[in-house]
């Protein structure tokens, strides 16, 4: 399995996860986000940048970055569909609109991570392949 064919694409999808959650904290300067607006934007923003770093460190070789991404890819898309179906979350429609798209991106990391390829060049105290 050739690293970069799998770490390229998660890195664009962190990017992009990035790129739309700075966004979304433009729009809640715009229009006077609410605290929980604004927590949960920078919050998805700073997880964006440590996931970019990970992979970067994932993609050298290193286990337990890859673990983490696994994790992360899993249990993000989870919390949001929770926040998206909660009747009063605090979230406006924009931002739960917003978390939808992230969720989806998010999403289609774990199902790159999740492959039987990946999971076997990162092999629980094994040499890596």
């Amino acid at each position: 399995m050739d690293k970069n064919s799998v770490w390229t694409p998660v890195r664009a999808l962190f990017v992009a996860v990035l790129v739309i959650s700075i966004a979304a904290l433009g729009v809640a300067a715009v229009v006077g986000g609410t605290w929980v607006v604004w927590v949960r934007g920078v919050a998805v923003a700073a997880a964006s940048v440590w996931l970019v770093a990970l992979t970067g460190q994932a993609a050298r070789g290193k286990r337990s970055a890859y673990v983490r991404i696994r994790f992360v890819s899993i249990a993000a898309p989870i919390g949001i569909v929770l926040i998206l179906l909660a009747p009063d979350s605090g979230y406006p429609l924009w931002m739960k609109a917003e978390q939808a798209v992230v969720g989806v991106l998010v999403a289609a990391v774990a199902l790159i991570v999740n492959r039987r390829a990946v999971r076997a060049a990162y092999p629980k105290g094994g040499k890596l392949r």
